[in-house]
Parts: structure tokens; C-alpha cells; sequence
């Protein structure tokens, strides 16, 4: 066997590990319509119970999801999801900033209530954590590593399965955790300590957040979703 070939079934083998292959049979479009996004409500940046200050428009162009302003909102799935997959594309302007919420409770933060898969650009933050970057587990877990395209879209596969995450970015993967593992509390914006990943729900909402600078916008694009059964097969 060459090395050539060699090659070639390693990618293959990856490529099934990560699910990147994975047929698209049960996934089901989150935003199939121009408009409004239906089956979603707005909630505020850091506490999704209460309503923006001001009216917020998230709304669905050509295909694409993109939030409005003023800044600082999460569109927020009215659904609830315990174990799935989730697939979509998404672009940030320069100092763009949002997150894909997980699980997340229609209270509170998803980022410390919930879990949220960040998506930031290094120029909204030059001093962010890995962490704080996108791919992180916000402030809790870094991605194994760094391969957010700027100004490009981005891949992105997350699957969660009872206690087990999985997240590949642009076909590479960034996590393969088991929840459990991550007992440390983390710290809230207003500094106070957060439940341990370990101690966040284990069923609860998806969600986008907006919280670009500078007119800058987080857009999306191709989000579908499938749910699995309890016991992951």
C-alpha cells in the first residue's frame, strides 16, 4: 500500500469520526424562510428571559440569518433539545461577535447558564482568552485549535450526545470532550462563579447571539439540525 493511500483512508477515517460525511437524512432546516425566524424569539445578550431594551430584528435574506441592531440579543429556539446534531455556515465582519447557545435554559445567560460555542473575531476582543475565541466553550474550554477564517464562512458540525460534545470547524476537530470532566466554576461578566460545565443542563434551547461592534454582523447560513434518540444510536 502506498502512502499515498495511506493518506487517502486516514482522511476518509477522520472525515467519518467527525461526522463530516454523515448522510443529511433527518435534518431539518432551522430557518427554511425569508422573514422573521419562526419558531424563535428574541431575548436580551445576558439574560434571554427578559426582551431587548430596544426592538431587535433578526431576519432571513436569500437564504441567509443575520441580526439586526442595536447590538446585544440571542434568537432563541422556542424548542427544546436534548441530544442532536447541528450543522450551519456563518461570516463575521471585523469586529464581529456572537455564539451558537446550547442547551441553554430561556433564563438567564447561555453563556453561563447554558453553554455557548463562541464565534468572535480576534479584532473584537485582541486580548481574549482561547476561551473567548471562536470554537471555545465560552471561558471555560478552548478548541484544540484556531482555524476561524476571517471574513470567510465557516463550517461548523456540533453533536451532543447525553455527557459527550463533539465540534469540528472547517473540517478540523476542535472538541471531543465528555462534560463531566469539567468541574471548575467559571466566572460570570459581573464576577461572580457560574455552575461547572459539568452542572449545566443536559437539555434546553439552541440559539444565535449578535453582539457585533461597528456595524459589523454575525451571519448564517445553512442551519439544520437532527435530533437523536436518548440513547445516542
Amino acid at each position: 500500500m502506498n502512502r499515498f493511500t495511506i493518506n487517502a483512508i486516514s482522511s476518509l477515517l477522520f472525515l467519518f469520526s467527525t461526522g463530516a460525511l454523515a448522510d443529511d437524512k433527518d435534518f431539518v432546516a432551522l430557518f427554511p424562510k425569508n422573514g422573521a425566524p419562526e419558531g424563535f424569539v428574541v431575548g436580551r445578550w445576558n439574560d434571554v428571559s427578559q426582551k431587548p431594551e430596544q426592538e431587535v430584528k433578526w431576519e432571513v435574506k436569500d437564504g441567509v440569518l443575520q441580526g439586526g441592531l442595536p447590538r446585544g440579543s440571542w434568537l432563541m429556539s422556542e424548542k427544546e433539545y436534548t441530544d442532536f446534531e447541528l450543522k450551519y455556515e456563518f461570516k463575521l465582519g471585523p469586529r464581529g461577535n456572537g455564539g451558537l447557545a446550547l442547551r441553554s435554559p430561556m433564563k438567564g445567560d447561555p453563556a453561563f447558564d447554558g453553554m455557548e460555542l463562541q464565534m468572535a473575531d480576534l479584532r473584537y476582543n485582541e486580548s481574549a482568552k482561547d476561551s473567548e475565541l471562536t470554537g471555545g466553550i465560552y471561558r471555560a474550554i478552548a478548541p484544540k485549535k484556531q482555524v476561524y477564517k476571517p471574513e470567510e464562512w465557516n463550517s461548523v458540525e456540533v453533536s451532543l450526545r447525553g455527557n459527550k460534545l463533539k465540534a469540528v470547524l472547517n473540517g478540523e476537530l476542535i472538541h471531543d470532550l465528555n462534560l463531566d470532566d469539567f468541574k471548575d466554576t467559571v466566572k460570570r461578566h459581573d464576577g461572580s462563579a457560574a455552575p461547572a460545565i459539568k452542572d449545566r443542563p443536559r437539555k434546553g434551547h439552541i440559539g444565535f447571539q449578535e453582539l457585533s461592534r461597528d456595524g459589523s454582523h454575525v451571519m448564517i447560513r445553512g442551519a439544520k439540525i437532527r435530533e437523536l434518540p436518548a440513547d445516542g444510536k
